[in-house]
């Protein structure tokens, strides 16, 4: 009979492929829950996590598992955080909200307390009226409180529009405070684009819709050359200048961002031939030299980028979909090497 540590060791292999399989799964499993517990924070989980699961596929060593362990807490732990920075924010916007509604309560409050007096004055006035005996007094005292009731109607239905409309005016302040801080959440400080958040945000919509799209994945070549030789505001310039020029090689309605440091994403409602098609007119018009100041005197730098293109199919997930970008993307980059340099 074959021992039970000579089983082991002959199944080795099969045994660390069941294992990192299963490794694998769940990872992918704690990437599709981070999205349903908080979609705008689990698609960069989800997104981190198969990158771990890519690298264990194509390098399965042990220290690489090692490291994956402490590589996945940290990515829960941003994605925790990012979380709890979401939520936060949400609890703002109503507490705003209730505090309007709470000042609105009492000044309705306070005006229904005015006019109760005043309607309790003026039955106190009826019920005098009633012990009278001269008929051109009663009538008299009875027209002018007529008079005073419907004055105080009018009033009160005054005071009630005026009430409204205070409210409109408060909440239409916050709802214009609230969009622009929305607009300034969704757009990239330094380049004006769109902002990895919001881009998430277009593809989920995308995705729920059913809506067929592409994604176009940029990396500038030799960037970090830039920053090393001419300095950090030289390579400011640089991602300034691309962003601009690539929000003008497309539509207004095609949505433009910066996904982090120097990578760029463009969505566009179109398949993968039209997309390669866009791809082409970018590397014509976008690539070139630019005049860059940074430090010193100005100068000539040729940009460029490695792209990579993928249509989203039915079914997938953004992370696989730009994952598949992400890699068409890298294979370019092995290719061409660093061409960012001096002209």
């Amino acid at each position: 009979m074959i021992s039970l540590k000579k089983l082991i060791e002959s199944n080795q292999e099969e045994l660390l492929r069941g294992t990192l399989r299963a490794y694998r799964a769940a990872l992918e499993a704690m990437g599709n829950s981070g999205v349903q517990a908080c979609p705008p924070a689990g698609a960069q989980l989800q997104l981190g996590l198969w990158n771990l699961q890519r690298q264990l596929v194509e390098q399965a060593t042990s220290h690489l598992v090692e490291e994956t362990e402490g590589r996945v807490a940290a990515e829960l732990q941003q994605w925790g955080e990012r979380s709890a920075e979401y939520y936060r924010g949400k609890t703002e916007e109503f507490k705003e909200i209730m505090i309007i509604m709470a000042h609105t309560a009492e000044a309705v409050g306070d005006r229904d307390q005015r006019y109760s007096t005043q309607f309790t004055e003026f039955t106190t006035r009826l019920q005098t009226l009633a012990s009278m005996d001269d008929l051109a007094k009663i009538r008299d005292s009875l027209v002018s409180s007529a008079n005073e009731l419907q004055a105080g109607v009018n009033q009160m239905a005054q005071d009630g529009e005026a009430v409204v409309t205070q409210m409109r005016g408060q909440l239409h302040q916050y709802q214009v405070r609230l969009e622009e801080a929305e607009r300034q959440a969704s757009v990239d400080s330094l380049t004006g684009l769109q902002n990895r958040r919001r881009i998430e945000a277009v593809l989920e919509l995308r995705v729920e819709q059913g809506r067929a799209f592409s994604a176009m994945m940029f990396d500038l070549n030799g960037f970090k050359q830039v920053n090393d030789t001419y300095g950090h505001m030289a390579g400011d310039e640089v991602l300034k200048q691309f962003a601009t020029e690539l929000r003008g090689a497309f539509r207004p309605l095609d949505d433009v961002g910066r996904w982090g440091g120097d990578e760029f994403i463009v969505v566009l409602d179109c398949g993968l031939e039209d997309a390669r098609r866009h791809v082409e007119r970018v590397r014509k018009w976008v690539f070139g030299d630019y005049a860059v100041q940074g430090d010193g005197p100005a100068r000539k730098l040729s940009v460029d980028a490695s792209v990579g293109v993928a249509a989203w199919r039915e079914g997938e997930t953004i992370a696989e979909m730009l994952a598949r970008a992400d890699r068409d993307m890298y294979q370019q980059k092995k290719a061409v090497g660093r061409k960012t340099t001096p002209v």
